[in-house]
Formats: structure tokens, sequence, C-alpha cells
């Protein structure tokens, strides 16, 4: 009898909880428009302002400062714009400032120019080097609008973790407003938006078990908030019209409790990820392993296979019943080298194999990855 697959590409997208499955079916079976003022239409209300409360939670945010999107790509072109109401009045940012290891799409800009966006580097772990970024911010223009800053919390590829009360600190000493992408982090690390020191949050559902199609943009507060991209209807306090998928969002808010109620269970997950690292650097003893000098994600290995493209090793794991990545889902079908190993100061020739688990992660998930890695590594030393 053939093996199972074994799927070890959480990042990439999480397995559907079934409390989330459970939560998409009821909102299926619900036939109404969460703005109806009849008794059909404020069940699906409910359950939008429960999923609100959930994410909120997840957060330790205020449920109406929770404003539901598309998902996470939708939040950042959202919240990523120079144009700015703080209540009535209008407030201008002039220039946006990342990292050279950020999301694609954060890098992108969203509504900036592709002149007024700053990408600042990261040190050998790829750390955000904090330094520049206060020297940026202190020659920041501010006659001409004020500074936003853009940084993952989690970095997609290597699971690093970044430094993000400290860098609030130096983004608010500028007088600048700082959005976290957290949208690796949930469910690993906390995101409590007053210990971060955050003003946003990004969050997107299916990487913490939800359903695909759903995210959120989670602020400090409501009275700073970014000009909208969608109006018209209404709905999400004017934040981004169009009717709710409540379906959607029910299973994004079940996804978020389980998140939290997980989250004392990360030093088990940290463990696993312990235990396959030992394990590769056996297998492979001169495996690199990118941002192990560093905190990382508690589910997140990210090495490399000195000679090995990346690409060729993940066809390898999947003709083996192993999925995994060579980096982010969003740009590892592309061939080429990592932008974020680039970055980190790596070579064109080096090429990284991304293993991210969960929870639900088997034993028997683990042993074939490690049995397929034993087998191709013994391959080669054979063809050698």
């Amino acid at each position: 009898m053939a093996r199972p697959r074994a799927y070890l590409d959480w990042n990439a997208s999480a397995p559907l909880l079934s409390e989330a499955r459970d939560a998409i079916v009821a909102g299926l079976d619900l036939t109404a428009n969460p703005s109806s003022v009849h008794a059909e239409g404020r069940s699906a209300r409910q359950m939008v302002e429960a999923a609100r409360r959930d994410v909120a939670a997840l957060c330790n945010a205020k449920p109406d400062h929770v404003v539901f999107t598309s998902g996470a790509s939708e939040a950042v072109a959202l919240v990523l714009t120079p144009n700015w109401r703080m209540g009535r009045a209008a407030l201008t940012y002039s220039k946006l400032y990342t990292s050279t290891t950020d999301h694609s799409i954060v890098i992108g800009g969203g509504r900036f120019a592709k002149g007024d966006v700053v990408e600042l580097p990261v040190d050998g772990n790829g750390i955000l080097d904090l330094g520049v970024l206060a020297d940026a911010l202190a020659a920041h223009d501010k006659s001409a609008g004020l500074p936003l800053v853009a940084i993952h919390l989690a970095n997609n590829e290597t699971g690093v973790v970044q430094p993000g009360a400290k860098i609030a600190k130096i983004v608010h000493d500028a007088g600048g407003v700082l959005v976290l992408d957290a949208v690796q982090a949930g469910g690993r690390v906390s995101l409590d938006i007053a210990e971060l020191c955050a003003d946003f949050l990004i969050l997107a559902a299916h990487k913490i078990g939800g359903p695909k199609g759903a995210g959120a943009l989670v602020g400090k507060s409501d009275v700073l908030m970014p000009e909208p991209i969608a109006t018209g209807g209404g709905q999400e306090r004017g934040h981004r019209a169009g009717t709710e998928n409540y379906a959607a969002l029910a299973g994004f808010g079940a996804a978020a409790r389980v998140a939290l109620e997980n989250l004392p269970r990360a030093d088990e997950l940290r463990r696993r990820r312990d235990d396959l690292q030992v394990a590769i650097l056996e297998i492979v003893p001169d495996a690199i392993v990118f941002g192990s000098g560093a905190d990382r994600l508690c589910n997140t290995i990210f090495f490399a296979i000195p000679g090995v493209k990346a690409e060729t090793a993940q066809i390898v794991f999947d003709l083996a019943g192993v999925a995994v990545s060579s980096g982010s889902a969003c740009s590892s079908g592309k061939v080429g080298a990592s932008r974020v190993l680039k970055a980190m100061g790596f070579g064109e020739d080096v090429s990284g194999i991304r293993v991210s688990i969960g929870h639900a992660t088997s034993d028997m998930e683990i042993a074939a990855f490690t049995d397929a890695l034993r087998q191709f590594v013994s391959r080669r030393q054979t063809a050698a």
C-alpha cells in the first residue's frame, strides 16, 4: 500500500481546520445579506460580528478596529497608501519604508509610487538593521508628509521574527506609523497589538487554518485610517465596501479562536522543529540552516543542501510524496535565486528548501520527509 502524502508546507497554506469547516458550512446554509434588517440578515450579521470579535481577540484589539478584506493582499493594498484620514482631517504619508526581505507585495508599495518606496537592509540572519532604519527616518523630509513603515513580523521563507516593539519605538519617535505584516506569525507568536506597539497588523485566514479569500487589517485605533479603495455600500464602517462573505469570515473567526487557544503549545511545535533540524543536519552535515542565529517561527526550517538547486530537491520530494517548498508560495514557481537569501548576503548559487509544520503534523509525515531526504542524499553520493 502506498504511503499517504506528507504535507509540510503549512507556511504556504495551513490545512483547513474542522472548526473552520463547520463554521463555513453553517454560513453557506444561511441565505441572507448581512446588511438586511430582517431576521435572516441579522443572523448573517451576527456571524460577521462574531468573527470580528474572534479575530480581534487573537490580536488583543477592539472588534471595531478590525476591517475584513478578501485576504492579506487586499489588506496590504488598503493600508499602503499615501492618503490617510485622522478623523475628518486629511493626512499624507510621503514615503514607505520596508525591508529587502519583506514580501514582494509589500515591497511593491501598494498605492505608493515606486520612487517613494525605500528598501532597508537586513543582517545575515535577516533581521532589519535598526540603525539604518533610525537614520532613514531621521533624514525623512516631513514637509512632504510623514513616514509609513511596513515590516513583516515573521519572514515567510526563513521564519525569522523581527523585533517588532523595538522597530515600533524607532518609528513612533520619528512620527511615523508602523504596519506589521503578521500573516506568517499568526498562531505561532503572540499578536498582542499593544505589546508589539504596532499601529496595524495584517492577517490572512488560510495561514491559520481558515479559508482562502478572507483577511483583515487590524488597527490599534480607528481614529487614523487609510483612505479606502472600495467605497459605496458603507460596509466595514466605510473602510471597505462590498457585501461581506460571512461564510468565509465565520471560518476565519473559528480559525482565530483555535490559533489563540494553541499559542501556549508553541514550545511543543518548537521542540519538533528542533528535532527535525537535528535530523536534517545528521543526514546532511554541511546543510545551511538560514536564520539559525535569530529567533524564528516555532514551525519553520529553511535550509540548503550545498550544490543542490532547491527546485530540483522540491521535485524529488514531491515525487516521494512529500510537499515542501523552495520559498514563498508567491514566488517558488519562479526560477531564480531567492530574493530573501540574496538580501541576507548569500550568492546566486544558494537556494533553500522550506519545511513548515503544524500541530496536526504527524510522526509519519516527518518520517516520510527524513526518509526522502536520506534517499536523495544517498543517490547523489552513489552517482558521484
